[in-house]
């Protein structure tokens, strides 16, 4: 059976390995002011556009994922005759409408591909599953290398199925973001109330940085430390202590809202990158897409893993 995997571009994952494992990306176009972007994990065009305009206007921007025609668009003129059955993992719903927009799509879809199968030459049927992964960005992308695995080692879709929805129960994000100023102006232009003014003033005036964590679709702060060194330091800490523990899949997946290189400077990135190495975890890397720069702002990073039993941060 072929089985398709489609991810949102919200997804922090190398462009290159998801090309590699023809993994397909449904884009997710920003604009602001007069300037338009589909962002389809072009890591220089986003870093290009970060240093024109996110800085400047990024809080004012409007994001545009895919419509329920756009998808199902997409499926009827390509993935329907390419594969049996895909899986569409989507960032979580709780912050995006693409996971409804996808589902929606389905049933038309659904309804829809008999004729353009059969025209390819196809008369078996074809199948659409649409998974929340419940989390974002960095963290978005456990629940992709585990289905490219599955995948790559010949499994089925129920097994497949079943892993993935799964592994999103148990997946953790943690997101350290560098200004609060614009977190909270971005919430604000997205009715989000959860970061208020006078925690952003004090947060700045004092340099508090949140640690925010994405689980199982909720998204808040779990330790506020000094300093955005010191935290990322104290979350690189935290994540080899989880490595130690024992994950759930051997991968741990980082995302940065700049240069790679400047995340690689961080204090305890090499620490992380170490233990990694010592024990067989895959430790992915991406520029953070322009969509999740645009929501928690320049320099922004996030850590993902999954783990059973994660104790609280500290």
């Amino acid at each position: 059976m072929r089985i398709g995997l489609v991810v949102d571009s919200a997804c922090d994952l190398p462009l290159d390995y998801l090309q590699r494992h023809d993994v397909t990306i449904l884009p997710i176009t920003v604009r602001i002011g007069e300037a338009v972007l589909a962002d389809h994990r072009n890591e220089q065009a986003t870093l290009e556009f970060l240093h024109a305009h996110v800085a400047e206007r990024g809080a004012e921007a409007e994001t545009m994922p895919f419509t329920v025609q756009q998808i199902h668009d997409l499926f009827l003129e390509r993935l329907v005759i390419d594969y049996d059955h895909v899986f569409c993992m989507t960032i979580t719903r709780s912050r995006s409408p693409i996971f409804d927009n996808a589902t929606q799509a389905g049933f038309s879809i659904l309804n829809d591909y008999r004729p353009v199968r059969s025209a390819a030459g196809h008369d078996t049927p074809f199948a659409l599953r649409v998974i929340d992964t419940q989390n974002l960005f960095a963290a978005q992308g456990i629940t992709a290398v585990e289905a490219i695995r599955l995948r790559e080692a010949g499994e089925g879709p129920p097994k497949i199925r079943a892993r993935l929805e799964h592994l999103a129960l148990h997946t953790h994000g943690y997101m350290i973001p560098r200004d609060l100023y614009y977190l909270r102006a971005r919430a604000r232009k997205k009715n989000d109330r959860s970061v208020g003014l006078l925690s952003a003033a004090l947060g700045s005036a004092l340099d508090i940085k949140p640690v925010l964590r994405g689980y199982r679709g909720e998204t808040g702060p779990v330790a506020k430390i000094k300093g955005f060194e010191p935290a990322v330091e104290k979350l690189f800490a935290f994540t080899i202590a989880r490595i130690h523990a024992g994950l759930m899949t051997p991968t741990v997946c980082l995302s940065y809202g700049g240069e790679l290189e400047e995340m690689r400077m961080l204090p305890g990135y090499h620490d992380l990158e170490r233990t990694c190495a010592d024990n067989n975890i895959e430790l992915f890397e991406s520029v953070m897409s322009l969509t999740g720069m645009v929501n928690v702002g320049k320099g922004a990073l996030v850590v993902g893993f999954a783990a059973e039993n994660s104790p609280a941060f500290g």
